[in-house]
């Protein structure tokens, strides 16, 4: 009976980690993959606009390139506020994937539409980490700067999905001729 009353409440619903905000070193952490992140894409975003022959593309993936290095410069400036070291390198499934993308381009003949495939795919995998990182109770300084990123990673996505998706209905029409 005593354990009845003095026990707590629990609403299933209610998630006590939910309102508490993260450690230093989780916040430092997320950051830091986060910047991992923002390096695949700088380096991904270079490469891809060294291999496309489209000059709109070309001047864009260089524009995408510069802005994650500097979403990195502005996180590593986040986490050495913290304390913390930041990373200054990229992720190996980033180099693993970028790898891909030079496999696939000399296979392809490097088209446009395959590095559109792939960039987009790097996007995905980037806004799903600062999806994440989004939905974490941060500081409201860092959590600032994270959802102005997101922002620009969901924009840059949906325009290199926009590109991808013509260029793919482009190849369609020109295989069926319809």
């Amino acid at each position: 009976m005593i354990n009845e009353i003095t026990a707590p409440i629990m609403n299933d619903s209610f998630d006590a980690n939910e309102n508490t905000m993260l450690s230093n070193d989780d916040v430092i952490s997320t950051l830091n993959g986060l910047i991992e992140t923002c390096k695949d894409g700088q380096e991904g975003f270079k490469e891809s606009a060294e291999s496309v022959t489209d000059s709109t593309l070309k001047t864009a993936f260089y524009e995408f390139s510069q802005q994650r290095a500097q979403f990195v410069g502005e996180l590593q400036s986040l986490v050495r506020d913290l304390g913390g070291d930041p990373e200054n390198s990229g992720s190996i499934s980033g180099a693993i994937h970028r790898g891909w993308i030079d496999l696939k381009a000399m296979v392809t003949g490097k088209s446009d539409a395959a590095i559109l495939n792939e960039a987009e795919r790097g996007e995905d995998v980037a806004k799903g980490y600062y999806r994440d990182a989004a939905e974490k109770n941060l500081p409201a300084n860092v959590s600032s700067v994270v959802n102005k990123q997101y922002q620009a990673i969901q924009s840059a996505h949906n325009q290199v999905k926009q590109w991808r998706d013509s260029a793919n209905n482009e190849n369609s029409t020109a295989k069926t001729g319809y």
